[in-house]
């Protein structure tokens, strides 16, 4: 039988669609075929809020190959987390990859503030796929607030404690920090930044105390707040208590790492009419991040700032222990012309008037407490890359007994 030139056309365009079904050819319109349609893959996001705002990308790629425009449109829906509260999207609803693009990012802005907040989730809706398929369509997006202080907080288990009496002492005031929040009628914070007469680097701020498990935290933190880019916590009883003589005992454990400045301190209430160091100063731990396993025990006189001088001495633990494995309690017994400065109850260092010399011995009137996480300074250094950020000394309790 002789084929006509039109049935031949008619059985050659027949063949062609047939090829074209068993091999994914395209269509005249130049959109692939559905199985060839690159996919858009994605995945979830756990984002950490600051105190300032803070840009991140949630980012979309697209696998396979991409002849023509692949098109998908997106909304965000709040969840804990709430649009123009906790975060904004600055990217459009419509994601457009043009041919041969693999990658688009969806912009977020995470709206910073300084509240102590629970974990919060928002997600990001992905829809009307055009020229290309959905690995996933939701993706959840969650807020980890930098202001909690626990998060990853480890508290020793172990360590020296001391009573709650001794023999001729009555226990004239304590605080265990079994409260949610810091006692007022015992603390005020002292805030801002400025080096503090030390070459600081910190900001220092109220969000960075927290009490947890009936501990007072402290935590230093690298972070941007005004011009520092660290910030921490100081704290202190001037107004509140103060106290001469008796036996002190706080017992703590302690941040570690290269320009950590850690102490436990107390300053003469008459500061605010003598100045420092006329007022004397008494150390009863300070501790340099670098060197873990050490303590200092000092004290700070002199009738002016040009004349300051000082005396001090250190205590280390054996071994490969350090200060912050495990609880150690820091204490003075303290009168009338002598000072003794203890590491879990082993004396290490003393003071009397032969101490100052020609310099009147400040220490037989009142002082009040400090307690604080300094970062830098004249005494540890600057951090560096080696300095482990959060760092905490968590405190358990600080008693002072007097003479009955």
């Amino acid at each position: 039988m002789q084929l006509n030139k039109y049935t031949l056309i008619s059985l050659c365009a027949l063949l062609f669609s047939i090829l074209c079904i068993q091999t994914g050819c395209e269509d005249p319109d130049g959109t692939p075929d559905k199985l060839d349609l690159p996919v858009l893959t994605t995945s979830d996001l756990n984002l950490k809020e600051d105190d300032v705002d803070q840009n991140f990308s949630l980012e979309l790629n697209l696998t396979g190959d991409n002849k023509t425009n692949a098109v998908v449109s997106f909304s965000v829906i709040s969840g804990s987390a709430f649009k123009d509260t906790d975060f904004k999207v600055t990217t459009a609803g419509k994601i457009v990859f043009a041919p041969g693009e693999t990658k688009k990012t969806i912009e977020i802005v995470l709206l910073g503030d300084e509240v102590i907040e629970a974990k919060k989730t928002f997600t990001v809706k992905l829809y009307n796929p055009i020229n290309m398929t959905l690995a996933k369509d939701v993706v959840l997006v969650t807020l980890e607030d930098d202001d909690d202080n626990t998060q990853g907080l480890i508290i020793p288990e172990k360590g020296y404690t001391t009573p709650l009496q001794y023999e001729g002492y009555k226990l004239a005031w304590a605080d265990e920090f079994d409260s949610t929040a810091l006692n007022p009628n015992n603390w005020v914070y002292e805030t801002g930044a400025g080096g503090w007469g030390n070459d600081e680097l910190q900001h220092y701020r109220e969000e960075n105390v927290s009490l947890t498990e009936g501990k007072l935290v402290i935590t230093a933190k690298q972070q941007k707040f005004g011009s520092s880019n660290y910030t921490s916590s100081r704290i202190k009883t001037q107004g509140k208590k103060s106290f001469k003589f008796g036996r002190i005992d706080i017992r703590a454990a302690l941040p570690e790492g290269k320009g950590l400045w850690p102490a436990l301190w107390m300053l003469g209430t008459n500061i605010t009419s003598v100045g420092w160091p006329n007022c004397g100063e008494i150390d009863i731990m300070e501790l340099t991040g670098d060197l873990p396993n050490r303590v200092l025990g000092t004290v700070h006189f002199g009738q002016s700032f040009a004349e300051r001088q000082k005396s001090s001495n250190s205590k280390y633990l054996s071994g490969n222990n350090n200060f912050q494995d495990e609880f150690h309690v820091f204490s003075l017994i303290w009168k009338e012309n002598l000072i003794e400065f203890y590491v879990d109850d082993e004396k290490y260092h003393t003071i009397t008037p032969a101490n100052t010399g020609a310099v009147p011995y400040p220490f037989n009137k009142n002082f009040f407490f400090i307690m604080n996480v300094a970062v830098g300074g004249n005494l540890p250094g600057s951090p560096d890359a080696s300095t482990p950020f959060p760092q905490s000394m968590i405190v358990d309790y600080i008693r002072v007994f007097q003479p009955m």
